[in-house]
């Protein structure tokens, strides 16, 4: 199967361009990443069916402006048919027809599939670092419970049919109810960029992929004291990185003023990391999982990890 050739701007693109205006946020990703790199990733992908198919880097930049904006897979068919930046940013002229949504659905599923969206992430993550723009001095630890995309069932164990990967938790202090997910992401201390992000049934502990979210690279690592074990202590002491997990006391042994003191200033630290998912709930609509089902949601995640850092290293390159 051929693929389209990605658009060229043509003159008339280009003065209609001008006469509209162009997103200014997105023309700088476009410059602030090496996309040939994040091609190559892409490479094992071809869009399915259909004639022709696509690149895969322009369903790639497509599946980006999804999470930038909120949209559903038939809103972003619609808003690269009508939103001249959009069409700019994923590379298709003003003649070419834009790809419909079971297009962008098939492409999402491969991208999920055969685990490529983990490693664009690692690519683009690897182009922070040398940039620079990643700091490890530090990295936040801490998850975000996201509602599921089915209804709630009954509180008693049972999983709807449409999704059973989903569970029900209960949130820690309130004991408000929960069925969903829950996003359990590692931070970099100073810049705001996501380095690692695990997506599981809501009634998974903390703690349990909490070392999955240690890249080892840290000088320390923070976390509240839902993450604190002996065990995970030494660990970090092992292989010289700075523990700042908040101590945690118990009804035999309560905390010393100290410790007191030094969990309000490992708090003060660690809070950085809702900022990320303030961004997530507020501007992305990441309350609540677009798909049915962990491997789909987890894609989604990935997307959304990348799309936070392009954008987030725009900032903090200027």
């Amino acid at each position: 199967m051929s693929e389209r050739s990605k658009g060229q701007l043509s003159l008339a693109d280009s003065l209609v361009r001008r006469r509209a205006g162009q997103n200014e946020r997105l023309s700088k990703i476009e410059k602030s990443i090496e996309w040939r790199a994040v091609e190559k990733q892409l490479r094992p992908l071809r869009s399915e069916r259909g004639a022709p198919g696509y690149p895969a880097l322009t369903l790639f930049k497509a599946l980006l402006l999804q999470q930038w904006y909120g949209l559903s897979d038939p809103e972003l068919e619609e808003a690269l048919s009508d939103r001249l930046s959009f069409r700019r940013f994923i590379g298709l002229s003003l003649d070419q027809e834009v790809p419909d949504h079971s297009t962008l659905w098939r492409f999402r599923e491969a991208l999920g599939r055969a685990g490529v969206a983990e490693k664009v992430f690692a690519e683009v993550s690897l182009q922070m670092v040398e940039r620079r723009l990643v700091l490890k001095k530090g990295t936040l630890i801490d998850a975000t419970l996201v509602e599921a995309q089915a209804a709630p069932p009954p509180f008693d164990g049972t999983r709807p049919a449409h999704d059973g990967d989903a569970a029900w938790t209960k949130r820690e202090g309130t004991g408000k109810k929960h069925f969903g997910y829950k996003a359990h992401v590692a931070v970099d201390l100073g810049s705001g960029l996501v380095r690692r992000a695990v997506l599981t049934p809501a009634n998974v502990n903390d703690t349990e992929v909490a070392d999955t979210l240690i890249g080892g690279d840290e000088r320390a690592v923070y976390a509240d004291k839902a993450y604190y074990s002996h065990a995970r202590s030494a660990r970090l002491k092992a292989v010289g990185i700075k523990n700042r997990i908040m101590r945690r006391g118990n009804k035999h042994h309560g905390l010393a003023p100290r410790q007191q003191l030094r969990n309000r200033m490992i708090a003060k630290t660690r809070a950085a990391v809702e900022t990320v998912f303030a961004v997530w709930k507020r501007s992305y609509g990441y309350r609540r999982v677009r798909y049915f089902g962990l491997a789909r949601n987890s894609t989604q995640l990935t997307l959304l990890c990348i799309a936070t850092n392009l954008r987030r290293a725009l900032v903090l390159a200027t």
